[in-house]
């Protein structure tokens, strides 16, 4: 399996594993190795548009998954993009719930 399809089935069986899906759309540009588009509980690989939009390398948003990279540093030093802070900031466990879900963590 590839990264991408793998890091998609993992975050699509945290999702189910949790019964709720997400209020708002988040789209993971993992910065020329594709997307991942959570909308619900519904998980694609399609580049829809979404109401928050974090961009980011694959190496990066491990790091961040596992503590390693604090994620205010990667965003001053733009290492980590979002299309909205303050959507951001208040989906914040969503995020970090499915940062865990990459690593096992969840």
């Amino acid at each position: 399996m590839d990264g991408l399809t793998e890091l998609t089935d993992k975050v699509r069986s945290h999702l189910q594993a949790g019964g709720a899906g997400l209020a708002h759309s988040i789209r993971l540009d993992l910065r020329g190795e594709g997307v991942i588009r959570v909308e619900g509980s519904t998980v694609s690989n399609d580049p829809d548009p979404a109401d928050l939009v974090i961009s980011v390398s694959r190496k990066d948003l491990e790091a961040l998954a596992k503590g390693s990279l604090n994620p205010m540093t990667a965003a001053i030093t733009g290492r980590l993009k979002v299309s909205d802070m303050g959507l951001a900031m208040s989906l914040m466990p969503e995020v970090r719930a499915l940062l865990a879900a990459r690593t096992g963590d969840a």
